[in-house]
């Protein structure tokens, strides 16, 4: 099946592939080849996908996911491989997000750190994965 992931920038990928898992807005969504039609949001997390039975973790952000026939196509607001995350970058980040969500804040404001919280984890989990293996 086709897996397409776009941001904003650029397509971020672009390939057959055999399966992909996303975070979706209530939990991991796996996907095989026939899939039946789907759309569904997208949380900050970790899209793994398998190709010629090698697996490959991306963090992405918000967004959403539709599935049709054997396409699946993300669009989301940010899309990394463990190569493009700048893990001190990103430990900066997720302490100025933390520092943010403890001082009073409007609601937005707190939600907004929140989600510039998981989209930071998304990132360290995902190269601190690649590591692993």
């Amino acid at each position: 099946m086709r897996l397409d992931i776009v941001t904003p920038e650029k397509l971020a990928f672009s390939d057959e592939i055999d399966s992909v898992v996303v975070p979706g807005g209530e939990g991991e969504l796996g996907i095989l080849p026939s899939h039946a039609p789907i759309v569904s949001t997208l949380a900050p997390g970790e899209l793994r996908y398998r190709k010629g039975g090698q697996e490959t973790s991306l963090a992405i952000g918000t967004g959403i996911v539709e599935v049709s026939h054997d396409r699946v196509s993300v669009l989301t607001d940010m899309a990394l491989g463990a190569e493009e995350v700048d893990e001190s970058a990103v430990e900066r980040a997720i302490e100025a997000a933390k520092k943010a969500m403890t001082e009073k804040l409007v609601p937005e404001e707190t939600a907004a750190a929140q989600l510039a919280l998981q989209k930071s984890l998304a990132q360290l989990h995902v190269k601190r994965r690649k590591r692993q293996l």
